[in-house]
């Protein structure tokens, strides 16, 4: 029993520290997601046999964008992150999700995955997030897609830059999602244009 006592107090000792260890930064108290403007209705059937159908890819990305936090171009050479704000998901993954919702509701097109694309003759869809930030000189949110279609039954790739600036009242996550939101649904709905034509 004198054995035990020791150990015991020295578990008792060591309460108090678990509340100074933390093994992560301390989450921000909202994540930031990207939401369609342009979704179809609840219910609605699609079909690829009587449709067109195209696979949307996730878009590579610089390292910069490679994170869940929100990149600031401070200047040609310096990029810093807004404060406290940070993506449920990669941005790439939500831009992608973006992308397929626009394009379904806006085109008419069935949206597939790899797997289910692999019996169905359809366009393919990359590309590169180039921008998915803050400027902070111009005080604009930018989004920047290159993308890259394969047209079914066409010999070549397309490929085409979508760009959109939205002004954004201030640099921090209140002012940076909603002027992002807004700058991914303009590029979503011009790549939708493109591929709808």
């Amino acid at each position: 029993m004198t054995k035990s006592l020791p150990l015991s107090i020295a578990l008792f000792a060591t309460l108090p520290l678990a509340g100074c260890i933390s093994f992560g930064a301390k989450p921000p108290a909202t994540l930031l997601t990207l939401t369609s403007a342009s979704t179809l209705p609840v219910g609605q059937q699609q079909d690829s046999a009587t449709a067109k159908s195209i696979v949307i890819a996730v878009p590579t990305t610089p390292q910069s964008l490679a994170t869940a936090r929100v990149p600031v171009q401070v200047d040609p050479t310096s990029l810093a992150y807004v404060k406290d704000a940070q993506w449920s998901e990669p941005p790439a993954r939500l831009f992608a999700r973006l992308l397929a919702d626009t394009t379904t509701a806006r085109t008419g097109r069935v949206v597939l995955n790899q797997v289910q694309a692999v019996t169905e003759t359809n366009d393919q869809l990359g590309g590169e997030l180039r921008n998915f930030g803050i400027d902070a000189t111009a005080r604009m949110a930018v989004v920047t897609y290159d993308a890259a279609l394969m047209r079914s039954g066409a010999s070549g790739t397309e490929k085409r830059r979508f760009e959109a600036r939205v002004p954004v009242a201030s640099i921090d996550a209140a002012a940076a999602g909603p002027a992002l939101n807004q700058a991914a649904n303009q590029v979503a709905q011009q790549v939708a244009a493109w591929v709808g034509r």
